[in-house]
């Protein structure tokens, strides 16, 4: 048998499907509607890299088996982004760099969300959901009820087993059940 000298990764047949529902949850209207995550395409795609990071993170847990397909699902994103750049009328000469912008948002966002899910020091869950979803400093109560979402659907994702993940998808929290905090003063 000849091996060739690029091989493709073999992708799993359930990362579209896993991918379709990080998507799903993400364009679920409670968030734009009841939350007040802005409908433009900066909000959907903030609300995109959210869920696929709260994912990843789980994939990622102390698993050594599992980051290829938590590459597999990045990569997945970035096809869908760049698709989108294209289907928006962005030339093809601009689109790497907007995909860059993407990646650098992402994994800014992917550090800061995993350090205040973790508990890390630094700036509250609220805080940077705020500037980087919301667009302020000062966080309103749609990112104070997105931060708890947040933390919801991350323990709520380390108690479902990463078979089930990869297998069946992300058990995400109804959004509609998250109740919005008070402000105390």
């Amino acid at each position: 048998m000849i091996s060739l000298p690029f091989r493709r990764t073999r992708r799993t047949p359930n990362i579209d499907a896993l991918y379709g529902m990080i998507v799903a949850q993400a364009r679920s209207e409670v968030f734009y509607r009841d939350y007040g995550v802005p409908d433009t395409v900066e909000g959907r795609l903030d609300m995109i890299v959210l869920h696929l990071v709260l994912v990843l993170r789980r994939l990622a847990d102390g698993q050594t088996q599992w980051p290829p397909m938590g590459q597999q699902i990045f990569d997945r994103f970035c096809r869908d982004i760049d698709d989108n750049f294209r289907e928006m009328g962005v030339g093809d000469l601009a689109v790497p760099k907007q995909m860059q912008r993407v990646a650098s948002a992402f994994f800014g966002r992917a550090k800061a969300y995993g350090a205040a899910l973790d508990g890390g020091e630094g700036r509250s869950l609220d805080e940077i959901v705020a500037r980087n979803v919301f667009g302020v400093a000062d966080p309103p109560l749609g990112a104070g009820r997105l931060a708890a979402y947040m933390k919801e659907a991350a323990q709520r994702l380390d108690r479902q087993p990463i078979e089930a993940v990869t297998d069946q998808g992300p058990d995400f929290v109804d959004p509609a059940a998250v109740p919005t905090p008070t402000r105390s003063s």
